[in-house]
């Protein structure tokens, strides 16, 4: 990863983009996966990185592979949470 894959791919970065997205409410999956997994005890701190892990996968691909960002698969990734089977993928 380069230097400016490394300012994407930096956790502080994620969270706070997937606050932004909370704050946003877009995608909606993102608000309501993160009630959910508080909701089933998962403590807000925890939720948020497992949440940026899911981003992360999207950010890498679209970096490495100048794919185009594949919200589908996103939301699926979120749905999963908190299985993280898909992170090696």
């Amino acid at each position: 990863m380069d230097n400016e894959q490394d300012s994407y791919m930096t956790e502080d970065t994620l969270i706070e983009t997937v606050e932004n997205q909370i704050a946003d409410g877009e995608p909606k999956k993102v608000k309501e996966t993160l009630m959910r997994l508080v909701m089933t005890g998962t403590p807000r701190e925890e939720a948020m990185q497992w949440m940026a892990c899911a981003l992360a996968v999207e950010v890498s691909d679209v970096m490495e592979n100048g794919a185009s960002f594949n919200a589908e698969r996103y939301n699926q990734h979120l749905d999963e949470l908190p299985n993280m089977d898909w992170i090696d993928d």
